[in-house]
């Protein structure tokens, strides 16, 4: 294991292509569809502004605040493949639950305003495609990572590791 300045971990060896001996299939698997939902945010991001053509003020803070929010979540995920629970219960509440609010909250809104999918056909474009395949990426992923990351392996893993860690410290 790699470390880091005052003997910590890095945390750069949770990106290597193979997970950690002890890590479960489903930590790693949730680990991964972690990483895809990033960057499926970050390609929606790049796709709404290329599609709506801001100012480049509005370009650099929109950028700059993805670039902000991933990187701490990035951070987080790999916390989450290192068996640290408090990172599960953050991915779940920020990403599980306020993300995939704020991925359906539109269309859901627009349904209920009494708008009809028929009427969204018939005024689809290219770019609403991409941006609409795009969405369906990340809210796959980011469902399917919180199922995997509660899973029974999942939750053994943590378990183990919190009482690794309280092993340590006594």
């Amino acid at each position: 294991m790699t470390k880091g300045f005052g003997g910590t971990t890095t945390g750069a060896e949770e990106f290597e292509r193979s997970p950690r001996p002890g890590v479960p299939r489903d930590v790693q698997a949730s680990f991964l569809l972690w990483l895809v939902a990033l960057a499926a945010g970050v390609a929606e991001t790049t796709v709404g502004i290329i599609n709506f053509d801001p100012a480049a003020t509005e370009v650099i803070f929109a950028l700059g605040i993805r670039l902000g929010v991933t990187t701490v979540l990035i951070y987080i995920i790999a916390q989450v493949r290192l068996g640290k629970n408090w990172a599960r219960i953050t991915l779940a509440v920020l990403l599980g639950g306020i993300g995939t609010l704020s991925l359906v909250i539109d269309p859901v809104s627009w349904l209920i305003e009494g708008n009809s999918l028929s009427e969204l056909l018939e005024d689809v474009d290219l770019a609403f495609i991409v941006f609409a395949s795009i969405r369906v990426v990340h809210l796959a992923a980011v469902l399917t990572a919180l199922v995997f990351m509660f899973r029974p392996a999942a939750n053994d893993y943590f378990r183990a590791a919190a009482g690794y860690r309280r092993a340590r410290r006594s």
